[in-house]
C-alpha cells in the first residue's frame, strides 16, 4: 500500500537551505524520504540544565555578597577577613559547578 497521509511544514528560506545542506552531506536527494527518516529516526537532544541553574544561583549569591562587602568597605574603609574567606569559599563552589557543567557539555561531543 502506498503513502496515504500528508504532512506539511512551513519553513523560512534559511531553514530550507539548512535542510538541503544536510541532505547533501548525507548524499540524499529525495527530500520526502529524508524528512520522513529524520522525523522517525532522528535524534532529539534534551539538555538537563539543572547545573546551569545552580551556577546562576551561586553567581547571584556571590554577586550579592560581593556588593555587600564593597558597600561595607566604602562605609568603614575595611572588610573582615572572615567575609573574604566566605567569598573565596563561594568562589570555589562556583568552580565546582562550572566543572560539572563543562564535563556534561564535553559528553555531548562524544
Amino acid at each position: 500500500m502506498g503513502k496515504t497521509k500528508r504532512l506539511e511544514a512551513r519553513l523560512t528560506e534559511q531553514e530550507l537551505e539548512l535542510i538541503e545542506d544536510k541532505m547533501k552531506q548525507c548524499g540524499i536527494k529525495n527530500k520526502s524520504a529524508f524528512l520522513r527518516k529524520m522525523a522517525i529516526d532522528g535524534y532529539l537532544i534534551q539538555l538537563d540544565l539543572s547545573d546551569v541553574k545552580e551556577m546562576i544561583r551561586l553567581l547571584r549569591i556571590n554577586s550579592n555578597n560581593l556588593n555587600q562587602y564593597a558597600r561595607k568597605a566604602n562605609e568603614c574603609g575595611s572588610v573582615y577577613e572572615k567575609d573574604i574567606r566566605d567569598l573565596q569559599n563561594q568562589q570555589k563552589l562556583l568552580w565546582v559547578e562550572m566543572r560539572k557543567i563543562l564535563e556534561n557539555l564535553s559528553k555531548l561531543q562524544e
